[in-house]
């Protein structure tokens, strides 16, 4: 059998409303930057690239010399991002220039610091590229709000706004700050699914 998160934890991707959620703690491959996600070439695609490279070769690493200790096949987890804003005001999806973002996928809980090490450089050498960027990652977000948003990326508002309204009535607040931030989950791919029918993850920190 091979294992898929989404099948196991389906908690941690599937709210079809919002839901108070306490998310554990979890390891991700990471890349960080800045800049507009839609940029042709841009450093966000750039960083998808070395995410999916790296993280396919600790799935497929089964085939090859290195045994990974505690190795079980797996689904290669949904891409996932942590947005803000430069100036820290809130996320303008009219200002894509502004954002801040980290891009992860959530790692097996077998892959430790020395074994993704030797995941990016092996990608690295077979891609002839450099990875380096690609880092161990260790997200706690405890308490968070939570909600599946269904189409454009742009129209995202309306679901946030929803959340809100939703926090407010259980007596909890927002709490985005360093290092809890505006957190989404791509459960769709934009280059084969039509954008009405997009579906992401939203979680917000709150308190």
């Amino acid at each position: 059998m091979v294992f898929d998160y989404k099948k196991e934890y389906k908690y941690l991707y599937f709210s079809k409303k919002p839901e108070l959620i306490t998310i554990p703690e979890m390891n991700y491959l990471a890349v960080s930057g800045s800049g507009d996600p839609n940029k042709e070439d841009g450093t966000y695609k750039n960083a998808l690239e070395m995410l999916y490279s790296v993280a396919y070769t600790i799935k497929i690493s089964k085939k090859g010399k290195h045994k990974i200790p505690g190795y079980f096949d797996f689904v290669v987890p949904p891409l996932e991002g942590l947005w803000w804003m430069r100036d820290d005001s809130k996320i303008d999806y009219s200002h894509k220039e502004n954002f801040s973002w980290i891009s992860m996928i959530r790692l097996p809980d077998f892959v430790t610091p020395k074994e993704l090490d030797w995941a990016v450089k092996t990608a690295s050498e077979k891609k002839k590229k450099d990875f380096s960027k690609v880092k161990f990652f260790k997200y706690n977000e405890e308490l968070c709000v939570q909600q599946m948003h269904i189409g454009s990326y742009d129209d995202e508002p309306m679901t946030i706004e929803n959340m809100h309204k939703f926090v407010k009535s259980e007596n909890y607040q927002i709490d985005i700050k360093n290092p809890r931030y505006h957190h989404e989950i791509y459960l769709s791919d934009p280059r084969r699914t039509k954008v009405e029918r997009l579906k992401t993850v939203i979680r917000l920190p709150i308190k």
